[in-house]
């Protein structure tokens, strides 16, 4: 049992798939194959099932894939300690949506590539759900929540602050000059969002849905940018992060519209509960705390 093998296994484990294992670590599929088989052979158990076109872990590959995460994270610390280097390096695989990471991040991204530049941050678009799951079967290191929750199965979380939202129209909508708008006004006019599975759009959706008993249309958009721009053209309101449609208020072409949100949403950074945290990911975790607690705060 060697690295190289402990590091196909934790891959193939995580991923369970041969080929994708094989992509991601730029093998050849027997190459990849050897290494399971060799790693089995030595263990003399069988660590996964194959049926038909898909593969499982058994038990003993259940049991192992923990010990190879943790025997790959002390190798990759070892390494460090043997070079002498304090600083990260390597990449970590982030998931994110695009309201945090085009208006949240750009200072702390900017913040690694000057500090750790040899740390490299790879970003991967996930809404809430998606980003979960994919940090329970390890193919995220970390990722990015925004959701009324912060509770998650099989997931620890840190909250970096509620998420301020704005519901916006353009200023020739016909709720623009309303003192007050009203959930009721709400449900007679078009309603921009993001595609479901966004966690504000949910509770906006389902608010509105509320005991009406039919669930009403969503004009959905594949982008924020598409979206403001939809709302300024006068296609309909939107309820975005007020740090996606600053800008835009502050230059007129959409206004904020005076409805009492009845809910709220926390960014939260988040990491596999029992994982062993590396020290790329401790480094990430303490500056992502210190940039965005500060931002929220503010």
């Amino acid at each position: 049992m060697d690295i190289r093998q402990l590091a196909t296994f934790h891959k193939v484990g995580t991923l369970l798939s041969f080929t994708r294992a094989a992509a991601e670590l730029k093998y050849a599929q027997s190459s990849l194959t050897a290494h399971i088989k060799s790693l089995e052979e030595s263990l003399e158990v069988s660590l996964f099932d194959r049926l038909g076109g898909r593969i499982e872990l058994t038990e003993a590959g259940r049991r192992l894939l923990p010990y190879a995460e943790q025997m790959l994270t002390l190798a990759g610390e070892a390494r460090g300690a043997a070079l002498g280097s304090e600083e990260p390096t390597g990449a970590l695989t982030v998931g994110s949506m695009e309201s945090i990471t085009s208006y949240r991040m750009p200072m702390l991204l900017e913040f690694f590539h000057h500090r750790h530049p040899a740390l490299q941050i790879v970003l991967r678009p996930s809404l809430c759900a998606e980003t979960c799951h994919a940090l329970r079967q390890g193919l995220f290191d970390l990722g990015f929540l925004m959701e009324a929750e912060t509770r998650h199965p099989g997931v620890q979380t840190e909250v970096l602050g509620s998420e301020p939202l704005t519901l916006v129209a353009a200023p020739s909508h016909a709720l623009a000059q309303a003192e007050k708008v009203t959930t009721e006004d709400l449900r007679g006019v078009q309603v921009l969002s993001a595609e479901a599975g966004c966690a504000y759009r949910e509770l906006f959706e389902t608010e509105l849905n509320d005991g009406t008993g039919e669930s009403l249309p969503f004009l959905e958009f594949g982008t924020i940018e598409s979206i403001k721009r939809g709302v300024s053209a006068g296609l309909g309101v939107s309820l975005l992060p007020t740090a996606t449609v600053a800008d835009a208020l502050e230059a007129g072409t959409l206004v904020s519209l005076p409805w009492a949100i009845p809910f709220t949403v926390y960014t939260q950074i988040a990491w596999r509960r029992g994982k062993t945290l590396t020290r790329e990911m401790r480094v990430f975790i303490d500056q992502t705390m210190r940039f965005l607690t500060e931002e929220y705060a503010q």
